[in-house]
């Protein structure tokens, strides 16, 4: 009775919306070596690595809307996205502070933000509590990809300096928001802390 039911837990597990996110998760690599292999010259690698960047967080909505209205959804799911999600962006700004295009700091304060939320959220799952995505949380990741992307595109090489001006200010509204969004569920981390101890 027991086997069966992993049996089937364990067929559930391999569908589309999962699928999409293992391949982002494969697909980050590739990503990591184009960008660093490029090495801030602009070519085509580079662009490449933007290209597969884009395509990858764009499907982070997809597969989530496939998995919510066929009724997809799995634990498996709930884990393997989140990693997507932070293995893309976190690691594009670790590259690009390695090339030197962002500021190390920068990239510090949002991964610290980004893996530190994550990994309260797993504990928060693992205690039955489902922690939804808060208003603040969306709206960050789609800044976040949109910055992330223009710093990625070599468009100072091809529009001119003023774009520099435009990625620096992309970066800077990501941040903000990331440091909020990541307040905001501290708030909601002593909240449930307080809950349990009543």
């Amino acid at each position: 009775m027991t086997s069966s039911a992993e049996g089937r837990a364990r067929s559930a597990n391999w569908n589309l919306p999962n699928a999409i996110t293992v391949v982002r998760i494969l697909l980050a690599p590739v990503f990591f070596w184009l960008l660093l292999a490029d090495d801030g010259q602009g070519g085509a690698m580079r662009w490449w690595a933007t290209a597969i960047f884009v395509i990858a967080i764009a499907t982070d909505g997809i597969d989530g809307h496939i998995a919510r209205s066929r009724g997809l959804v799995t634990d498996l799911g709930k884990i393997l996205d989140p990693i997507a999600d932070k293995l893309l962006t976190s690691g594009a700004l670790v590259c690009l502070s390695i090339l030197g295009e962002v500021p190390w700091w920068v990239t510090g304060l949002i991964v610290l933000r980004e893996v530190g939320i994550t990994v309260w959220r797993f504990v928060e799952l693992g205690r039955g509590n489902v922690v939804p995505a808060s208003s603040g949380g969306k709206l960050k990741t789609v800044v976040q990809a949109v910055a992330i992307s223009f710093a990625l595109a070599p468009l100072p090489m091809l529009l001119g300096e003023w774009m520099a001006w435009v990625n620096a200010v992309l970066l800077a509204v990501a941040l903000v928001l990331t440091v909020w969004s990541g307040l905001l569920y501290v708030r909601d981390a002593v909240r449930l802390a307080r809950g349990r101890a009543a």
